[in-house]
């Protein structure tokens, strides 16, 4: 499975129906998981609004999560691709 970061902040429509923010994010893991995938999110302070771990079986289906979420106006997002110590092991390898 492939592995992402999202840093998330809400647009002025998440913001102004922050109370719903949790049930959002549980209506956001159910198509993640619809997808094949899993969704994590926590809530942070400073510059993001949040950061979500997801992982989906390629990078397609991550896109493709991902422009569902934002369609729905809440949040934006940037996103990276990440790698544990064995993916990175393998990566280096190929050097």
């Amino acid at each position: 499975m492939a592995r992402f970061v999202s840093l998330l902040n809400w647009t002025d429509q998440g913001a102004k129906s922050a109370a719903d923010t949790v049930n959002r994010a549980e209506a956001a893991q159910k198509v993640a998981a619809e997808m094949g995938g899993s969704l994590e999110i926590y809530w942070t302070m400073g510059q993001y609004d949040m950061v979500a771990i997801t992982e989906f079986a390629d990078d397609e289906t991550a896109v493709a999560f991902l422009a569902k979420v934002s369609s729905l106006g809440n949040v934006r997002s940037q996103t990276m691709r990440a790698f544990d110590a064995d993916a990175v092991s393998s990566i280096m390898g190929k050097m």
